[in-house]
């Protein structure tokens, strides 16, 4: 069996997508169709401690200089509660993602904000909710 995608995603019949299927197009240069999926993009990345990846879809206006992951965490999963079209190319995502740090659960919930330039989303920001 392939490895399924860290996002979650599933095909219309219920079943996990496969990695090579959902966001591994996407962690090699193919361009997200919406927010949303890059959204799940940059979650999987954040499993898969992709920091190159995390750092290309950030905003240029929002992009830390670099970026270190926390070691040791178990990414639990992602639901996403919203995708929003707020503009011609800006979009929010409201999602929660789980994951476990030194025994304790974290529960990440957020409304991040996207824009979309050349044709690629990036992620600029959010807010905790």
């Amino acid at each position: 069996m392939a490895t399924p995608c860290p996002c979650g995603r599933t095909t219309p019949k219920g079943q996990a997508m496969s990695l090579s299927d959902c966001c591994g197009p996407l962690h090699a240069g193919q361009a997200a169709p919406d927010a949303e999926r890059l959204m799940r993009s940059r979650y999987s990345a954040f499993v898969r401690g992709d920091v190159p990846y995390l750092l290309a879809t950030w905003h240029s206006s929002q992009r830390p200089a670099e970026l270190t992951l926390e070691s040791g965490g178990k990414w639990l999963g992602l639901e996403i509660k919203q995708h929003k079209v707020t503009g011609a190319d800006t979009a929010e995502v409201e999602f929660v993602a789980r994951f476990r740090v030194g025994g304790k659960a974290v529960r990440q919930h957020e409304r991040s904000r996207f824009v979309r330039e050349d044709g690629r989303w990036f992620y600029v920001d959010g807010d905790a909710r």
